[in-house]
């Protein structure tokens, strides 16, 4: 703690200084460099008056000056000027406080300016395939005007992301994008401001996906008896987790379109693989999925029974084949469950 008291007064012309005056003009007299180690013995009150009186304090002629910092003669450069003594002072400020201790004290609305210069630039650390499930919700016309404010890397990795059927429309529209209005741009990065909240959340949730993951590697009957367990521990704790696990059974609740993208590329010999010992609902679910001949074939295998099956073929069949589908979600190209409406409907 510094104490102002300490200062002698001034014999200087001109307007006495007042302590906290004194002590202001010695700080913007030394330079950020020796200034910014001596803050930490103010207090916070202390820097308050002196910023307050830094930003009023008048014109100081040298010698007034050498009066008043005599045992600081070496640090003292005729001609500082002290004229534009709110900036120096920010400068002083800056060198030895921390950003938030400096948006503090100078009264900045801290929060908002890393909103207004930080909004884009938090994206890049993102996951581009979040992002681009995310933006996939969006009318393409604001996709285009997200992916233009985006960092170009990362902007580039999210167009990627984009299905094709997507993709050359929204690249059609950002390269013919005008300026957006005022009002559509606020609404524009509210979006944007939504999505970073989600990022988030799903940063935070990490807990939560390590063990759908570890679950989703496990037989059906495996996870139903450790979330039973689990739910007797806490049942928060399973509503977190169970809507992100995707077994093999869960292929029942796809919606059909879904079910036809996921199968399309799935080789014959896995799916056989993994309807062995499958109910017969289970396997009427994934052969309506697929062409007429490859049923009948698969049918065929089907028919000679599961005498001699390895089981552990059929665990790698029906894990290779629910991977596939948890990354084809992700990318936002199929949907693991339908949607509430969906069903109310059918």
């Amino acid at each position: 703690m510094m104490d102002f008291e300490n200062f002698g007064t001034s014999t200087a012309v001109g307007a006495p200084l007042t302590q906290v005056e004194k002590a202001a003009a010695v700080l913007l007299a030394m330079g950020k460099g020796v200034a910014g180690k001596l803050l930490k013995y103010f207090t916070q009150s202390e820097l308050q008056a002196i910023i307050a009186a830094a930003q009023n304090l008048r014109a100081i002629p040298p010698h007034e000056l050498i009066d008043l910092v005599n045992e600081f003669e070496d640090l003292f450069t005729e001609g500082a000027g002290l004229m534009d003594n709110a900036k120096m002072m920010e400068g002083i400020l800056e060198e030895g406080l921390t950003p938030d201790e400096v948006d503090g004290l100078l009264g900045r609305r801290a929060a908002f300016q890393a909103y207004e210069t930080t909004i884009w630039d938090r994206l890049q650390d993102a996951d581009p395939v979040f992002v681009a499930k995310f933006l996939l919700n969006e009318h393409p016309q604001t996709i285009a005007y997200i992916l233009s404010m985006m960092p170009s890397a990362f902007g580039a990795k999210v167009l990627l992301e984009i299905p094709d059927d997507h993709r050359a429309d929204i690249i059609n529209r950002t390269v013919n994008l005008k300026d957006a209005s005022p009002k559509a741009t606020v609404i524009v990065e509210a979006r944007v401001i939504e999505m970073i909240n989600a990022l988030d959340a799903e940063r935070n949730s990490i807990g939560s996906n390590k063990v759908a993951d570890l679950m989703n590697e496990l037989e059906k009957s495996q996870v139903d008896e450790m979330l039973a367990s689990l739910e007797t521990v806490s049942t928060e704790s399973v509503k977190k987790v169970r809507p992100k696990i995707f077994l093999f059974e869960d292929v029942l609740y796809m919606p059909q379109r879904s079910r036809v993208s996921l199968f399309n590329d799935v080789s014959g010999d896995i799916i056989t693989a993994a309807l062995r010992g499958a109910s017969m609902e289970l396997r009427e679910s994934v052969l309506s999925s697929i062409g007429a001949r490859q049923r009948r074939m698969i049918e065929s295998d089907l028919a000679a029974g599961d005498q001699g099956v390895n089981p552990r073929e059929v665990a790698i069949a029906r894990r290779s084949i629910t991977q596939e589908a948890i990354r084809l979600a992700a990318a936002g190209q199929i949907q693991l469950k339908e949607k509430e409406e969906e069903r109310q409907a059918a």
